[in-house]
Parts: structure tokens; C-alpha cells; sequence
């Protein structure tokens, strides 16, 4: 990457040649986050309802939401998933990804999330499944045209490091990959962007955020993420998809915190934009 001009047109480019619609392109000449599709977890926002967290999202300014399942139930009733979907749509809110949800053995219940996600137009799943859960994946994400993100936990999780992880994906489908957790990574002591960069186009989620000594949540860019780099890496690897910031702490009343990740993250976006 030579020169920001560079940089943007090969964003731009890339764009293009996904198909994305006219709305999201126009978001890349004039949101702040460009070329990113800056968004938040709604876990960020779990002491509100699904309906306040979206006004909240839009209020701070986003597009882009991805909901877990405490938000956004799979056993809601089909008329409140409708009227979730028409708030969404009200609030110009794109719903990409839900999760994390846990997958076993068990075909029938697998299918069954599928058809959730499709119903209501995600397209990525976060989740942490089993091994016996994998060749079952590897099959619905070619039938249903859905990513499966496998979701990183701290240490001693299931895929608390990259190794395992990639030993999870290798030789399946391609929309069977990762969602990064910065934080979880750098909790289980590993570089967020050595992730990037080793699972390349498998990366089909971003979970943003910071920690401390790898234990200690912060406002991001007040922790060890390199988040500059780490969002580099992206670009580098062709990234497309939704990068949404997560923030653990202070439940009831996020909001201060989440507008100076925000503004660490525009920051971080900037340096990359301008990069020689």
C-alpha cells in the first residue's frame, strides 16, 4: 500500500467487485469509518432492549449491528421477529451477523439455526461449535451460502488460539472461518493481527476491542491492541465484512465508554487511511 489515494481506490474497487449495494457504497465516501463497516456487538448494549439498543446504534451514529442471542432469541415469536426486522429496516440498520452459538453433533438443531439466519437475512453466524459439529457445518454453510465464524474465548476456551482454530477449518469449505476477537486474543497471549494474517480470507467476523495485561477490559486504545495494525492487516487481506466494536464493561451505562472507543477507532481508521 503506496499512498492513501491507493489505498482507497483499491477499497473502492473491491467494493465493486462484491456488488455491494449503491447505500454502502456511499458510506465509503462519507462515513468516518471508510472503508471499514464499522458496527457494535449488541452485547455492548445488553442492559437495553434489542429495540433501544438499535436507537442507540443509530444515535452513535452506525450502520451496522450484530445481535447476540440474548437480544435477538431464535424461540421468538415469528411476529417479533418480523417487528425487530421493521425496526431495523426503520433505523437503516443492517443486521449481519448473530451469535454465539454453541453447535454439537446434532443435524436437525444445526438446520434449524440456518434457517433462523436466513429468515432474517444474516449472513454470518458466530459460533463456537464442537469437533463433531464441524463436517456438519462444513456441509450447511455450501448449502445455505452462510458463514460460520468460529468465535475465539479467552484462555482455556475450546479455540483459545489460533492453532486451534485453524486446525478446525483447514480443508473445509471456505465460509467455514473466524470471527477475531482482539481481546480474547491478546488475552490468550497472541497477536490479533498474526490472526488476520494466517486465516486471510477464512476471517468472515471482527470483534473489536481492548485489554490490559491480558486481563483487564479497556475503552479501546487504552489497552495492548495495536488497533491501527491489526485494521491494516484487514485491508491487506482483503477484508469485507462488518468490523463491530464489543464492549464488556459498565452494562447499565456504556454509552461515554462506546463514543470514546468510537472515537479511538475513527482515530486508528484515520492513521491507516493516511499510511504512506
Amino acid at each position: 500500500m503506496n499512498s492513501r489515494r491507493e489505498f482507497l481506490r483499491n477499497g473502492l474497487t473491491g467494493l465493486f467487485g462484491l456488488g455491494l449495494t449503491g447505500r454502502i457504497l456511499a458510506l465509503t465516501q462519507d462515513d468516518p469509518y471508510r472503508p471499514f463497516k464499522m458496527g457494535i456487538q449488541s452485547y455492548s448494549l445488553r442492559g437495553f432492549s434489542f429495540h433501544e439498543a438499535i436507537d442507540r446504534t443509530k444515535s452513535l451514529g452506525l450502520q451496522f449491528i450484530q445481535a447476540y442471542p440474548g437480544h435477538f432469541p431464535m424461540d421468538a415469536a415469528a411476529s417479533e421477529q418480523t417487528e425487530t426486522l421493521a425496526r431495523l429496516k426503520a433505523a437503516k440498520i443492517d443486521l449481519q451477523a448473530w451469535g454465539v452459538q454453541g453447535f454439537d453433533g446434532d443435524e436437525v438443531a444445526a438446520r434449524r439455526v440456518f434457517e433462523f439466519a436466513r429468515t432474517n437475512g444474516i449472513r454470518v453466524i458466530t459460533a463456537d461449535p464442537s469437533k463433531e459439529a464441524l463436517p456438519i457445518l462444513d456441509r450447511l454453510v455450501a448449502e445455505f451460502g452462510i458463514a460460520i465464524a468460529i468465535h475465539n474465548h479467552g484462555p482455556g476456551s475450546r479455540y483459545d488460539k489460533l492453532a486451534s482454530v485453524l486446525e478446525a477449518v483447514e480443508g473445509r469449505h471456505q465460509l467455514l472461518g473466524a470471527c477475531i476477537d482482539t481481546g480474547h486474543a491478546l488475552r490468550s497471549g497472541e497477536n490479533p493481527m498474526a490472526w488476520a494474517k494466517r486465516l486471510g480470507k477464512r476471517v468472515h467476523d471482527v470483534h473489536l476491542k481492548d485489554v490490559k495485561d491480558a486481563k483487564t477490559w479497556k475503552v479501546l486504545g487504552e489497552g495492548d491492541l495495536d488497533t491501527a495494525g491489526f485494521l491494516h492487516q484487514l485491508v491487506k487481506d482483503g477484508y469485507r465484512g462488518v468490523v463491530a466494536l464489543e464492549y464488556e464493561e459498565n452494562a447499565q451505562d456504556p454509552i461515554p465508554d462506546i463514543e470514546k472507543c468510537l472515537a479511538s477507532a475513527r482515530s486508528a481508521i484515520e492513521k491507516v487511511r493516511t499510511e504512506e
